[in-house]
């Protein structure tokens, strides 16, 4: 038995394209309001009453790509960054004081320092994610975009609501930042696509249910037109900046595109991939351009879902 896992942990981690399933949107079939429950549902109620259905689709490799450093928020809805220090690289759980205290203000100066014309920072919340079983928190297997438009305002009035009016008037946008723990990833690696490949017509608002709050999120249905992209054997050094909302792209008529990136988890079933539980984190932060006019200092809210 020991030779055997020596071998297996020694195959290199899978590289380059790969064709795999992702699960996509579509609608519920009575035709009701889509919602997804996060937490537990009442009894007798689906934890979602849309359906999800697995098509192929080829995901490219940002680790082969001949210059890597092209891919931006701006362009793609997605940036991967390389050879961040970190002090912060365990943490106990998701209520571990030292992700707000010493890891927010890590992910506040790299949005600062990466995504440009930035004045303030709002971090609004964090979700750990593993495979491990006893986890309650598992990546996310269907593509989706955070939060709608809609959903984003509201962040805005409700993290800061002395000042909305005024922050709503601006560029905003909705920034995750994604890290392994446990690098390098082997398992269930995070795909992302393309924004510029992707309608407005693939997106469906659906309900997000909690115990305590409603939100709204995109559900994302298939087109075979989308590109999609990983980082194979992603490091604890590397970090991955999703975009999901820019207020100077999302809009009611969808002339001027999509602004969110669409992501979802995949399982990794070449050889090589799928031995190493993962291990995650992402934060979420509103992210404002340079503003008219001027505030004093940057405030950011250390807020707890």
């Amino acid at each position: 038995m020991a030779t055997t896992e020596s071998r297996e942990i020694s195959l290199p981690i899978p590289h380059g394209p790969t064709l795999t399933t992702l699960n996509f949107y579509v609608p519920p079939p009575d035709n009701s309001r889509p919602f997804t429950y996060v937490d537990p549902p009442p009894s007798g109620l689906p934890v979602h009453n849309h359906i999800l259905t697995p098509y192929p689709v080829t995901i490219s490799d940002i680790r082969t790509h001949p210059d890597p450093s092209t891919f931006s928020l701006g362009t793609h809805g997605f940036q991967p960054l390389a050879y961040v220090p970190s002090a912060s690289s365990s943490f106990t759980s998701t209520d571990d004081p030292a992700i707000v205290e010493n890891y927010y203000p890590e992910i506040e100066a790299l949005l600062f320092a990466h995504v440009p014309d930035t004045s303030r920072v709002i971090i609004f919340d964090h979700t750990l994610r593993s495979t491990a079983p006893s986890s309650t928190r598992a990546p996310v297997a269907r593509v989706h975009i955070d939060q709608t438009p809609a959903a984003v305002a509201a962040r805005v009035r409700r993290h800061a609501p002395d000042e909305a009016d005024a922050l709503l008037k601006r560029r905003y946008r909705l920034i995750n930042v994604w890290r392994p723990l446990n690098g390098p990833v082997e398992s269930w690696p995070l795909a992302m696509a393309d924004k510029r490949s992707v309608k407005v017509k693939d997106l469906a608002e659906v309900e997000i249910r909690a115990n305590d709050r409603k939100g709204e999120t995109y559900g994302v249905r298939f087109n075979e037109g989308m590109q999609w992209w990983y980082l194979s054997a992603m490091r604890g050094d590397e970090r991955l900046l999703l975009q999901c909302f820019d207020s100077a792209i999302d809009n009611s008529t969808g002339k001027r595109g999509v602004g969110g990136a669409p992501h979802c988890a995949f399982e990794e079933t070449r050889e090589g991939g799928g031995g190493k539980v993962r291990e995650s984190i992402e934060v979420r932060a509103l992210v404002f351009d340079e503003e008219e006019g001027s505030l004093e200092g940057v405030w950011k809210c250390r807020c707890k879902l």
